[in-house]
Protein backbone atom coordinates (compact mmCIF):
# COMPACT_ATOMS: atom_id res chain seq x y z
CA UNK A 1 0.00 0.00 0.00
CA UNK A 2 2.65 2.55 0.98
CA UNK A 3 5.16 1.97 -2.15
CA UNK A 4 4.76 3.81 -5.21
CA UNK A 5 5.98 2.77 -8.51
CA UNK A 6 9.51 4.40 -9.20
CA UNK A 7 8.28 4.74 -13.18
CA UNK A 8 5.40 6.90 -14.50
CA UNK A 9 2.29 4.78 -15.79
CA UNK A 10 1.95 7.28 -18.54
CA UNK A 11 4.53 7.85 -20.87
CA UNK A 12 5.12 11.80 -21.65
CA UNK A 13 3.69 13.56 -24.56
CA UNK A 14 6.45 12.97 -27.87
CA UNK A 15 8.49 16.06 -28.52
CA UNK A 16 8.82 16.78 -32.29
CA UNK A 17 11.52 19.15 -33.89
CA UNK A 18 9.97 22.29 -34.80
CA UNK A 19 11.58 24.95 -36.76
CA UNK A 20 10.65 28.01 -34.13
CA UNK A 21 13.17 28.10 -30.97
CA UNK A 22 11.60 27.27 -27.68
CA UNK A 23 10.24 30.14 -25.95
CA UNK A 24 12.75 32.20 -23.22
CA UNK A 25 15.81 31.72 -25.21
CA UNK A 26 17.56 34.47 -27.15
CA UNK A 27 17.68 34.70 -30.92
CA UNK A 28 20.25 32.07 -32.25
CA UNK A 29 22.33 34.70 -34.07
CA UNK A 30 23.36 36.61 -30.82
CA UNK A 31 25.36 33.33 -29.47
CA UNK A 32 26.63 32.08 -32.70
CA UNK A 33 29.05 34.38 -33.85
CA UNK A 34 31.31 34.89 -36.71
CA UNK A 35 32.52 32.47 -38.80
CA UNK A 36 35.71 32.55 -39.13
CA UNK A 37 36.32 29.64 -41.08
CA UNK A 38 36.88 31.38 -44.37
CA UNK A 39 39.16 33.84 -42.58
CA UNK A 40 41.32 31.20 -41.16
CA UNK A 41 41.37 28.97 -44.29
CA UNK A 42 42.85 31.34 -45.91
CA UNK A 43 45.26 32.06 -43.42
CA UNK A 44 46.52 28.10 -43.62
CA UNK A 45 46.50 27.58 -47.20
CA UNK A 46 48.78 30.63 -47.74
CA UNK A 47 51.59 29.75 -50.03
CA UNK A 48 54.38 30.87 -47.59
CA UNK A 49 56.80 28.08 -47.15
CA UNK A 50 55.64 27.89 -43.26
CA UNK A 51 54.82 25.17 -41.56
CA UNK A 52 51.11 24.56 -40.33
CA UNK A 53 51.96 24.31 -36.84
CA UNK A 54 53.30 27.81 -36.79
CA UNK A 55 50.98 29.84 -39.80
CA UNK A 56 49.53 32.12 -37.20
CA UNK A 57 52.98 33.60 -35.97
CA UNK A 58 53.97 34.34 -32.88
CA UNK A 59 51.97 32.36 -30.40
CA UNK A 60 52.30 29.42 -32.39
CA UNK A 61 56.07 29.95 -32.24
CA UNK A 62 56.11 30.80 -28.54
CA UNK A 63 54.03 27.11 -27.88
CA UNK A 64 56.37 25.86 -30.19
CA UNK A 65 59.45 26.54 -28.41
CA UNK A 66 58.25 25.67 -25.01
CA UNK A 67 56.93 22.45 -26.32
CA UNK A 68 60.54 21.82 -27.97
CA UNK A 69 62.20 23.38 -24.63
CA UNK A 70 60.12 20.93 -22.75
CA UNK A 71 60.72 18.11 -24.31
CA UNK A 72 64.53 18.54 -24.49
CA UNK A 73 64.77 19.43 -20.79
CA UNK A 74 62.52 16.29 -19.99
CA UNK A 75 64.79 13.72 -22.20
CA UNK A 76 67.60 15.16 -20.70
CA UNK A 77 66.37 14.67 -17.17
CA UNK A 78 65.53 11.36 -17.81
CA UNK A 79 69.06 10.12 -19.02
CA UNK A 80 70.74 11.82 -16.07
CA UNK A 81 68.56 10.19 -13.95
CA UNK A 82 68.90 6.74 -15.54
CA UNK A 83 72.58 7.51 -15.16
CA UNK A 84 72.49 8.33 -11.75
CA UNK A 85 70.04 5.45 -10.90
CA UNK A 86 72.28 3.17 -12.48
CA UNK A 87 75.96 3.63 -10.58
CA UNK A 88 76.17 0.93 -7.67
CA UNK A 89 75.73 2.10 -4.08
CA UNK A 90 79.10 2.33 -2.08
CA UNK A 91 78.89 1.87 1.57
Amino acid sequence: QGLKPLVPTESPAPIFGTSKPPSGLPAAESFLGKNEVPDLQKVFQRSDGLPVHLKRGVPDKLLYRTTMALTIGGTIYCLVALYIGSQPKNK
